[in-house]
């Protein structure tokens, strides 16, 4: 019988094959007119889980979009692993700017080009591989108790599985998760993401006139919305990237000295980040800390999008009746985002002009997190990436948001493990989004040896 890796290795083809056939699953969470494709994609998946012999595989409906549960029990004395992932994606626009259609997978230069490649499909389905790879080579048993937990509603703030984790804790116990939704620091660096940054999503609506009106019989006269958001927003940050919410900063736990003397060690060349990641003639932020630094250790304010008015082609003079802003913040620990919000909230709603009315909503949030890297679950992910990438594991933490972890740590009361295989240039969130295959081979692999360990 074939050890797991070498059976994960022979259907290597098959695998990609897979997930190729869900990737063309738009399954878009956000977008109303997406609501089938993402059940689909929830039925494919609880399918192929049924197929591989996993247990109670079933939807739990939610408000939203399905949660997918499976569960395999039968290793009495091993540890339990909630494996995570999520099956929804991001919208694909600006459709011009792919190279090759977002939902038909494409490979191109060792790479698979599609939305939801690396964020998160082709990472939760390394799990799944890696669980047929152990079934197969473990006669039909595995190494370690497992659940799965599969969610659509990631990229929409992720309410459904937080509600569920929160009531019914009891149906997820287990020793600790395992997310597969985060990067390597860089090619052929096995990385652990040992820290999160939290964040709170808002919109701020500025109501002027009952109607739209001429600006020509009625500039100068009636208020603007745009305008008074453009006030607005000039006063959340000065010039230097300094957010000025009063006691923003005032609950910050700072990196250790250990840490920030690590990531002063990682193979880090900032004009490459700033040429080829952001692209920008110059990179932005708070005088004092470090790129690293002020993209995983400190908190951020960003406006996305200002909806409303005109912008449509050609002109239309118009003073429109209301406009919104969204706006995010980043948060770090020690912040929590109920306070954060309520600072920011308090500030904005200071700031509000005459003859304005506003309306500051949070639309979702999440908590920052920082995982101690001395349990056991930690160590033998350590072991098992030493052993596939023949390299040792660096610790980073991560700029982005991931909820559920800190739901986990909260209402589980159990240490996540977050093992990824991203890459820097990766483009989630962008037009030609991609995974590297060879990253999705050696992370099922990674997954595999993960679990061996474990199940030892």
């Amino acid at each position: 019988m074939p050890t797991a890796v070498e059976y994960a290795r022979a259907n290597s083809a098959r695998f990609l094959d897979e997930l190729k056939a869900l990737l063309r699953i738009p399954s878009v969470s956000t977008l109303p007119e997406h609501k089938n494709d993402v059940r689909r994609a929830a039925d494919s998946l609880a399918a192929e889980l049924k197929r591989l012999r996993m247990e109670n595989v079933h939807l739990i409906e939610t408000a939203g979009h399905p949660l997918v549960y499976a569960d395999w029990l039968h290793a009495p004395g091993k540890p339990t692993v909630l494996c995570y992932g999520h099956y929804d994606v991001q919208p694909p626009d600006p459709l011009d700017e792919w190279l090759s259609p977002p939902f038909e997978p494409t490979e191109r230069d060792g790479n698979l080009y599609a939305r939801g490649a690396v964020d998160d499909k082709g990472q939760m389905y390394m799990h799944v591989k890696a669980l047929e790879s152990l079934f197969a080579s473990h006669s039909g048993t595995l190494p370690l108790n497992v659940r799965v937990i599969l969610e659509g509603e990631e990229e929409v703030g992720g309410e459904a599985i937080a509600k569920f984790v929160r009531e019914h804790p009891e149906q997820l116990k287990a020793d600790f998760a395992l997310v597969s939704d985060t990067e390597m620091f860089a090619p052929e660096l096995p990385t652990l993401c040992v820290g999160l940054r939290g964040m709170i999503y808002t919109e701020i609506e500025a109501r002027g006139a009952r109607t739209d009106l001429h600006s020509g019989m009625y500039g100068g006269a009636a208020p603007n919305p745009f305008v008074a958001l453009a006030h607005i927003i000039a006063q959340l940050k000065d010039k230097d990237g300094r957010i000025l919410i009063p006691g923003f900063y005032d609950k910050i736990k700072a990196p250790s000295a250990d840490e920030l003397k690590t990531w002063k060690g990682l193979p880090f060349d900032e004009e490459h980040y700033r040429q080829t990641e952001v692209g920008s003639a110059q990179l932005t932020g708070e005088p004092g800390y470090s790129v690293l630094e002020r993209t995983w250790a400190r908190p951020t304010l960003d406006v996305h999008g200002m909806p409303g008015g005109f912008t449509g082609a050609g002109a239309k003079t118009v003073i429109p009746a209301r406009a919104t802003a969204k706006i995010s913040m980043r948060l770090v620990p020690d912040m929590t985002p109920q306070e954060s919000f309520a600072q920011y909230k308090r500030y904005v709603e200071s700031l509000k002009p005459v003859g304005i009315e506003l309306s500051v909503r949070l639309i979702h949030s999440g908590d920052p997190i920082v995982i101690g890297t001395d349990n056991p679950y930690i160590r033998a992910a350590t072991k098992a990436l030493r052993h596939a990438w023949n390299k040792d594991t660096v610790f980073i933490r991560s700029g982005g948001s991931i909820p559920i972890v800190g739901d986990f740590e909260r209402h589980l009361k159990i240490p996540t493990v977050m093992m990824g295989f991203g890459l820097p240039d990766d483009n989630l969130h962008a037009p030609n989004e991609k995974f590297h295959l060879p990253n999705f081979y050696r992370g099922i692999e990674s997954i595999i040896t993960f679990f061996e360990e474990l199940g030892r």
